[in-house]
């Protein structure tokens, strides 16, 4: 059983309205981390005095001062901000790693669910609860995908999180983590539990200027990151009933055409887009959560836990059961896992 040690990172820029809600969540964490780190990425409101009253009183936390910048720079910004919080750790000494904004409000035993989670399924490199606006007194989910860990809380399993490199610094930074650790062999989700569910205090997409200008950059993003075109189209008819109806997703393709139109540069791992184009179409014909199963078991072979896991398993079998030879067979001819798959997986089955 893992030790249980999780290490927290936050970017921070002017939060001074939710940073005291989301201090004061993770403060009343049944098992509360065992470091924190803030990132202050240039704050000029009180943030940086709301920490350092925090700081006094909680000796796992600690806060780092970035130099100010003129512009917010969603994307590369958080997750150069983020890698800077990490760089400041060991993560040897740390069972995972989450990065985790300052704008939520989590439930008590939020984080020791997550790390129930994650001992429950070896295999899962990232997991999330679901995040929730407040609407008349209930909790009310935003709009996100199962097979996803929500951005604005990845927690991550040390190994898979070194497995995949980390955070890329671009637009949809926080889907291309997940499609490229499920090209790995890894699984991630986000568990919809009443004690995962969190409050978000900023509605998703509208931390840069307004929610139609987050449309065009989700759908920016969704380029960067090699999002199929029937994917988009399809995505964009489900998105016409979301608050703005119709003129929000049509913010939304403009923004990939947009950005195909401009040649922007996507992300440089073209094998990790063609197993995520290929599960996009797949998704449009056999479902979404088929689709992820599928994918989850061409790339099985490729979870590098997966050696690892068959010894243990091999070790619990008895001397004399002909399951514990084979397995030792199957051991000395195979070869370490690889971090691409290979080329013939894409070939219809």
């Amino acid at each position: 059983m893992s030790s249980r040690r999780y290490a927290l990172v936050s970017p921070c820029r002017d939060e001074e309205d939710h940073l005291p809600t989301t201090l004061a969540s993770v403060a009343a964490q049944s098992e509360p981390p065992a470091a924190w780190v803030v990132v202050d990425d240039g704050s000029t409101d009180a943030s940086p005095k709301i920490l350092a009253d925090f700081v006094a009183e909680h000796d796992y936390v600690r806060v780092i001062t970035r130099q100010g910048r003129d512009d917010r720079v969603l994307g590369s910004a958080v997750v150069e901000a983020f890698e800077e919080g990490v760089a400041a750790l060991d993560l040897d000494d740390y069972d995972y790693v989450v990065k985790l904004d300052v704008d939520l409000d989590l439930p008590p035993t939020y984080f020791a669910r997550l790390m129930d989670l994650m001992e429950e399924d070896p295999r899962l490199a990232s997991v999330s609860g679901v995040a929730c606006v407040e609407e008349d007194g209930s909790l009310v989910p935003e709009r996100g995908s199962a097979e996803m860990s929500v951005g604005m809380s990845k927690f991550y399993r040390v190994s898979a999180y070194r497995d995949i490199g980390g955070f890329v610094p671009m637009l949809m930074w926080d889907g291309i983590d997940c499609h490229t650790a499920r090209a790995h062999g890894w699984r991630v989700r986000s568990v919809d539990e009443p004690d995962l569910r969190f409050r978000h205090l900023r509605p998703m997409g509208s931390s840069d200027r307004g929610l139609l200008r987050g449309k065009r950059r989700h759908g920016r993003g969704q380029y960067l990151m090699g999002t199929h075109p029937a994917f988009l189209l399809a995505s964009t008819l489900v998105r016409t009933r979301d608050d703005p109806p119709v003129i929000g997703a049509a913010h939304m393709l403009a923004g990939y055409v947009a950005a195909a139109a401009q040649g922007a540069d996507r992300f440089d791992d073209e094998e990790v887009r063609r197993q995520l184009r290929r599960f996009q179409l797949e998704s449009l014909v056999i479902g979404k959560r088929r689709a992820v199963r599928r994918w989850e078991e061409r790339t099985e072979s490729r979870w590098p836990g997966r050696e690892q896991s068959a010894a243990v398993e091999h070790a619990a079998r008895p001397e004399g059961d002909p399951a514990h030879a084979a397995g030792r067979s199957a051991r000395q001819v195979g070869r370490p896992g690889r971090r691409v798959v290979p080329g013939a997986l894409f070939r219809s089955r």
